[in-house]
């Protein structure tokens, strides 16, 4: 008998790739994607399987395990947030060139509304730039079914495939029903083996390959099980319904939808399918979570002017998440009663864990910086990231992972000063390395401030590349010895902390003060099991 579980989205994948036959997960944590590595790490399979599961120093580094593993022929899988994507950008294009030997699937998980995150990007732009298949389940039990057919499917085309689900997919629960596991993959090497080294003379070949295979990618999604097209009574309005956006639908028609409805989660788009809706209906209304990418390309599909709704037009919003209620406005329903949680739930903007070592460090900070009017404090990525906000008003920037060494180099060399640079322990050994030997290279003016809570706090207390290891990493990047400075982030030490950080803005090179305590999250944790 097949089992059933109560699975978020995210868990659905990572079972689907367990009883697929996988072999490795490779990522690095990012909000809504983290919980798809967590549910490995913590399967029993895993250990039975001996499943790798350890964590990524960032997502162009797993991008490239992965594809290590694809090319042993095993089946492997690479999760990470949608910006993940732009950091491993290079790998990822570069295995369209190589293609895949065994299953490889990148899960993307985009975070419209910007729950935690710097933009609303969506990462199936990435299959259209990369050439490559991209799979976008509309429920849970679709997210378990996908997965394994996408390794299925990336082996049969040799190709690796994206998997995007979007943060309403990833974090709701629903029923799962499992089906027969499959045993892992023997090891075995390409039997193309000249497409895996991208030589000039190797990728022209393999270029003009990957753009036929395209458009069997076409052919295949018009002929998918994910995609359907499923006519209606009333052809007043044709619905293009992707991913969630048909789960969203549904809810709202229980008893069956009116209109003629085209579901999509298996791109590229499959334009035959779209051309056969748009003979029969009036208008055409693109249901899709995210950036209006099947809605943009619409409006050149068909050869007879259809009126295209959706996005762009403001039939549904133009930014931030979908929802059932959207989805409602934009078919013509009348709204639902709406309660006003405001009037029963107290608003609880983020802050600062009470008790925490960022907190003191900042008080630090703002004290010494007290002295120096000039000063400008470049910060980055993480918990610490909240330390913008009041109290401490501490940061002026925050853009990426890993810029604030580099930014702050940068502005030290248009004639600021003090540039102090905030970066926490995980974002340094993510991308922050690269900047501070940048700095060491061209005798920057800087002072990096790595706050280091031993553990990748804003996603929940995972590993932490660099622990232990933080000052030998920058010793060899080359900051002299005398310059990197460890201090402890607590009431008691304020007056040694600012004497340390005023010392080191007075050097006129690249210091380095290592600001550490461990995260009171994970303190607790570890004192719960002692």
């Amino acid at each position: 008998m097949a089992e059933k579980n109560l699975l978020l989205g995210d868990e659905a994948l990572a079972l689907g790739a367990i009883h697929a036959g996988l072999s490795g997960v490779y990522a690095y944590p990012g909000t809504p994607s983290t919980e798809i590595t967590e549910y490995i790490q913590g399967h029993p399979l895993t250990r039975e399987r001996n499943i790798h599961c350890d964590w990524s120093s960032n997502e162009k580094t797993a991008m490239e395990g992965a594809l290590g593993m694809s090319y042993a022929g095993k089946r492997a899988l690479v999760c990470m947030k949608h910006v993940g994507m732009n950091v491993c950008a290079d790998p990822l294009m570069g295995s369209a060139m190589t293609g895949a030997n065994g299953g490889l699937i990148i899960a993307a998980c985009d975070d419209p509304s910007m729950h935690s995150s710097q933009n609303e990007q969506d990462s199936r732009f990435w299959g259209t730039f990369g050439m490559l298949p991209v799979f976008e389940p509309s429920n849970q039990q679709e997210t378990y079914n996908m997965t394994r057919a996408a390794l299925d499917y990336s082996e049969k085309r040799g190709i690796p495939v994206i998997m995007r689900l979007t943060t309403r997919m990833a974090h709701s629960r629903a029923v799962v029903e499992s089906a027969p596991m499959r045993e892992q993959n023997q090891l075995h090497y390409p039997e193309k083996a000249r497409q895996w080294v991208t030589l000039p003379v190797n990728a022209r070949v393999r270029n003009r390959e990957l753009i036929k295979d395209y458009a069997l990618f076409e052919e295949d999604a018009a002929a998918s099980e994910f995609n359907w097209l499923k006519d209606g009574p009333d052809r007043s309005l044709g619905i293009i319904a992707c991913g969630i956006g048909y789960n969203y639908l549904m809810e709202n028609y229980p008893d069956g939808c009116p209109f003629p409805v085209l579901k999509v989660s298996q791109y590229p788009f499959p334009r035959k399918l779209a051309l056969e809706l748009a003979s029969k209906v009036k208008a055409v209304l693109v249901i899709e979570e995210g950036q209006p990418l099947v809605e943009e390309r619409m409006k050149g599909y068909f050869p007879t002017p259809v009126p295209v709704k959706g996005r762009l037009d403001g039939t549904l919003p133009r930014d931030g998440e979908l929802s059932p209620d959207a989805v409602r406005a934009a078919v013509g329903l009348p709204a639902l009663p709406q309660y006003n949680t405001s009037e029963v739930v107290v608003p609880r903007p983020p802050a600062l864990c009470q008790g925490c070592g960022h907190r003191d460090f900042y008080t630090a900070l703002n004290n010494a910086l007290k002295d120096y009017p000039g000063a400008r404090v470049f910060g980055d990525i993480g918990c610490y990231t909240l330390g913008w906000m009041p109290p401490f008003n501490s940061l002026h920037t925050c853009v990426e992972m890993g810029a604030s060494c580099t930014m702050a180099q940068g502005a030290a060399f248009s004639g600021t000063w003090p540039a102090v640079a905030v970066i926490g322990d995980s974002t340094f050994t993510h991308s922050g390395m690269t900047g501070l030997l940048d700095a060491v290279n061209s005798k920057a003016d800087i002072t990096l401030c790595i706050s280091d809570n031993l553990t990748t706090g804003m996603t929940g207390g995972q590993d932490s590349a660099g622990t232990g290891r933080i000052e030998a990493i920058c010793q060899g990047l080359g900051v002299e010895p005398e310059h990197i400075r460890t201090i402890v982030p607590l009431p008691k030490n304020y007056p040694d902390m600012e004497k340390v950080i005023k010392e080191e803005l007075d050097y006129h090179g690249v210091s380095v003060i290592v600001c550490r305590r461990e995260c009171i999250q994970t303190l607790r944790r570890h004192a719960a099991k002692k």
